[in-house]
């Protein structure tokens, strides 16, 4: 069974890289903002949710609170997507209950390695 990802990300060259990197090995839903994977949610049922921490308008953080009200999607896991990987933002991320972070820029080779790890699946 093919891992389905919803990838939500604001820039689009970085949802041109994620694409290229996780194509082969996943199915790939991506959305532009925040209010946009709340409009498709109720007709997505993703295995993981990839989420850019900062976007305007509603962030990260707000996107997966919204999005947690959903009930199908209430206990998706998340993994964020940030430049800002200090401990304490990491950490303030984690504490919303994401199963990491990944930095950014990321090695695009290793992102869907660094996504498998996350979820404590093997690299294989």
């Amino acid at each position: 069974m093919t891992l389905h990802i919803l990838h939500i990300e604001d820039e689009p060259d970085i949802r041109q890289i994620a694409e290229f990197a996780l194509e082969e090995d996943f199915r790939l839903t991506q959305c532009a903002s925040g209010d946009e994977a709340l409009e498709r949610a109720p007709e997505l049922a993703p295995d993981l949710i990839l989420l850019d921490v900062m976007m305007p308008g509603m962030d990260g953080p707000t996107t997966l609170q919204r999005l947690r009200q959903l009930p199908h999607l209430a206990h998706t896991p998340v993994i964020f997507m940030t430049a800002k990987v200090q401990p304490k933002e990491c950490e303030q991320l984690e504490a919303t209950g994401a199963l990491g972070v990944i930095s950014k820029p990321f090695d695009p080779m290793r992102l869907g390695d660094e996504i498998r790890a996350l979820l404590g699946h093997s690299a294989a």
